[in-house]
């Protein structure tokens, strides 16, 4: 039987939560960002991984893929990883794979990768259906001893298996091989770094724990990048290590090669770490086009790299100075660019920024950790075995009476415990004998077995003596390091170079920029010389909506209705030939949205020169009657799209505009209300910020004009049924901000002077209007005919408009 309304009704209410949204964010927020940051994009200190890559390597280490082993196809590799320890894409698991097979982004990589794992020019790597891998030896090296209890395990997603919470790295990964990983609120960018460097430097530090930072440089002369390239040596380089944060410069490694002909080649040998080489080329194939008066001397641009390694050619005319081009090359393309340290790991239990001493010795308290514990495993083994064996040796030294014990035992119990009786052993030692086979009993066996136990008891007394003395556990440390050094060292391929001065460039070889004006029309946004413009105007039957003289360098910052702010250079904005028309915004600005309308323009080069505060605010309204005054120093970017302001669901932005200085601010409801309040009223705001109530409206109502007004002045109204008026700005006298307002529209009952406002203008000299009604009519009027009213008052009739034909919009003619 159905339950009835009542009692559902009740056990509904039982089950709601009722939180404020502040623990409901805590609550979610916070356990969410800790993940990320503990658990998926920043590296361990110990061993320098990401827990995506342990994994990885953990899963290769039990499927047995050592270095002499056979390759493995990717796919089982990442199967295992996901169903085992990693339950997240696949995706995600094979691109940190390839990321360890690629040696132009691992200085030393840790996956050997059979197949197609992508290229410097950002190919992809082929799916892991078709790619097979095992590990490299320095990976071995990450993971050795892990089976001899040197480090912590966890239960894994599931709790059906355990995986380690580090790996023994007995190496310094983190430096060798640099991290890079963007989490919730903090990063991390850390460049590779010569292993060998980086061992030596290990090692001064465990000679001498109290070094100063000074001679640590002595050793790590700055990071070593695999893709090579040159390091300008600077003071960045050196906060970098001291604090853990700072940028250095990289440059790409180049030379001249002279032509027959007269022409020169620019050859990129080598580029800055993670530069996209094709990329790097089209940008200068673009700076070729775009910034003619510097790079016009470069004739062609091709990509001539094989097999044997990186080679990009730029091709120069005739005559024109190599090196010259080569400067302005540094200066704006990848060739050289700024590599930012941002040095941060997970170092006891959570994420810190760490100067080069502080990686080290948290890496040097890890190897102390590593090589103890492995020294207590080896002890306990050796231990163990010295034990059996000296039961072993005392059978064997009275083997008859031992074999007529047995033989006259019932059970091997019995004879057990007999051995253990006649001999004083444990049950350990009388269960080896019964074990052993009797080829022991052959004479050259029972030597082997006096020289096992007396060179187990040398090694007890060697890892007793480590565990005793931490000078001779460093001194294990400082073996095997050096012993992977020897193995593993390569050299440096970053050289470094002194800092190099700031690229001048010769004003007499640029073109002077160009006045030119920038227009929106109906059709698009154009942009034409300002001597053209005067000549022909807009060239566009429709009406402009707007026309700004710049520069043809300078930077335009276009806000829409919808909060937000696109800049763009003005020579970016097509110049129309003929009569093409001009281009649409969503075909100029990446991210443009359905319904979104360009409201103002700014060139802010312009407006601060012409400022008379140091920083210039805009005033930002909104539908609703919000206001909001934000420094123009904060839209200053080189962002292409940034939010300018929040806009709520259902509202949308009407009027930005410049701080003017002028009194008070002037807000028109299109129910025929309104609001004068000071301008001083309006605090300011962050960028991001919705504002703050400028008027209170009934809820039907919106704004439909906002300005910041002086005192002189009228203020022309017209109305959907083509009533209008102008009123003396003095009669609207100044409130408080956030009131209803005062009526400035006296629309009668049965609507015969209209309903709504449709538009608002501030007259002082006389303006030229056009008014377009519903049905496609368009009358032009002169501010002068409209007669002069009180602010509450009915208007005018200047156009018919019959039934439907009501006034839809106007615009300045």
């Amino acid at each position: 039987m159905p339950k009835s309304n009542e009692s559902s009704g009740g056990s509904a209410a039982q089950s709601l939560i009722v939180r404020s949204m502040e623990e409901v964010m805590h609550d979610s927020m916070i356990p969410y960002a800790e993940y990320v940051i503990l658990d998926r994009a920043i590296p361990r200190v110990e061993d320098g991984l990401k827990p995506v890559q342990r994994r990885i390597l953990y899963t290769m280490m039990e499927l047995g893929l050592s270095p002499d082993k056979p390759h493995r196809k990717s796919a089982r590799i990442v199967g295992d990883c996901l169903g085992k320890y990693h339950p997240h894409g696949d995706s995600s698991v094979y691109d940190a794979m390839v990321r360890m097979a690629q040696d132009f982004n691992m200085m030393a990589p840790l996956v050997d990768g059979h197949g197609n794992f992508g290229s410097v020019d950002g190919d992809p790597a082929a799916a892991m259906r078709y790619t097979e891998a095992r590990m490299t030896s320095l990976a071995l090296e990450l993971l050795r001893d892990i089976d001899k209890d040197t480090v912590n395990f966890s239960l894994n997603f599931d709790d059906t298996m355990k995986e380690p919470d580090v790996l023994p790295g007995r190496f310094p990964n983190l430096l060798v091989n640099g991290a890079t990983g963007i989490a919730v609120g903090l990063a991390t960018n850390i460049p590779p770094h010569n292993l060998a460097e980086t061992i030596d430097a290990t090692v001064t530090l465990l000679d001498n724990p109290d070094a100063p930072l000074k001679r640590i440089l002595k050793h790590i002369k700055g990071p070593d990048f695999p893709t090579g390239g040159y390091l300008l040596e600077s003071q960045g380089l050196e906060q970098a290590y001291t604090t853990g944060r700072g940028r250095v410069t990289m440059r790409a490694k180049t030379h001249f090669e002279p032509l027959k002909n007269g022409k020169t080649l620019i050859v990129i040998d080598e580029l800055p770490y993670q530069v996209n080489k094709a990329h790097a080329l089209e940008k200068i194939l673009k700076l070729s086009e775009e910034k003619k008066a510097l790079f016009s001397g470069i004739s062609d641009i091709r990509d001539e790299s094989d097999r044997n390694g990186t080679r990009a050619v730029v091709e120069l005319k005739k005559g024109v100075d190599a090196d010259k081009v080569l400067q302005y090359l540094f200066k704006y393309s990848d060739l050289q660019l700024n590599f930012g340290i941002n040095m941060v790991a997970i170092a006891e239990g959570k994420p810190q920024q760490l100067g080069l001493i502080d990686v080290l010795r948290h890496y040097i308290r890890h190897q102390k950790e590593v090589v103890t514990r492995r020294t207590r495993f080896d002890l306990a083994a050796a231990e163990r075995r010295a034990h059996i064996l000296e039961g072993l040796i005392i059978a064997i030294d009275a083997i008859d009476k031992v074999i007529k014990l047995i033989r006259g035992s019932k059970s091997t119990s019995e004879a057990k415990q007999k051995l253990m009786d006649a001999f004083k052993l444990d049950e350990v030692q009388s269960q080896a004998i019964l074990d052993m086979r009797l080829q022991r009993l052959v004479g050259l066996q029972i030597i082997e077995l006096k020289r096992e136990y007396a060179e187990l008891l040398a090694r007890i007394e060697t890892y007793r003596a480590i565990l005793a003395d931490e000078t001779k556990l460093i001194a294990v440390i400082k073996e095997e390091l050096l012993e992977i050094r020897k193995k593993y060292k390569q050299p440096r391929r970053t050289q470094l170079l002194d800092e190099a001065p700031e690229i001048a460039i010769d004003e007499s070889e640029l073109v002077a920029p160009e006045d030119v004006v920038v227009f929106l029309t109906d059709s698009g946004v154009k942009r034409l010389s300002d001597k053209v413009y005067a000549a022909k105007g807009s060239q566009e039957e429709g009406r402009t909506h707007f026309a700004i003289a710049c520069k043809s360098n300078q930077r335009l910052q276009f806000f829409t209705n919808l909060g937000n702010m696109f800049a763009i250079d003005a020579s970016e904005i097509p110049e129309p030939k003929g009569k093409e028309r001009g281009i649409i915004p969503s075909g100029l600005f990446a991210g443009w949205q359905d319904g979104e309308r360009i409201l103002s323009v700014f060139c802010f080069d312009a407006v601060k020169a012409g400022a008379r505060d140091a920083d210039p605010s805009l005033f930002f309204f909104t539908r609703s009657g919000l206001v909001k005054r934000t420094p123009l120093s904060q839209y200053e970017t080189r962002n292409r799209r940034i939010a300018a302001a929040k806009v709520k669901d259902g509202d949308e932005l009407i009027a930005i505009t410049l701080d003017n200085g002028l009194p008070s601010v002037l807000l028109i409801s299109k129910k025929g209300m309104s609001i004068r309040f000071p301008a001083d009223t309006v605090p300011e705001n962050g960028r991001v910020a919705a504002g703050v109530k400028g008027m209170q409206l009934d809820r039907t109502d919106t704004v439909i004009f906002a300005a910041q007004l002086e005192e002189e002045g009228e203020l022309l109204l017209i109305s959907d049924r083509g009533y209008a008026k102008r009123s003396l700005l003095v009669d609207y006298e100044s409130q408080s901000r956030n009131g209803k307002g005062l009526k400035t529209f006296d629309f009668k009952k049965n609507g015969a002077n209209g309903s709504a406002i449709v538009a608002a203008y501030h007259v002082k000299e006389p303006i030229r209007l056009t008014i377009v009604q519903a049905q496609g009519q368009k009358t032009a009027i002169d501010s002068e005919e409209v007669p002069i009213e009180g602010r509450f008052s009915k208007g005018r009739a200047i156009v018919m408009a019959l039934i439907d034909d009501i006034v839809t919009e106007t615009f300045l003619a």
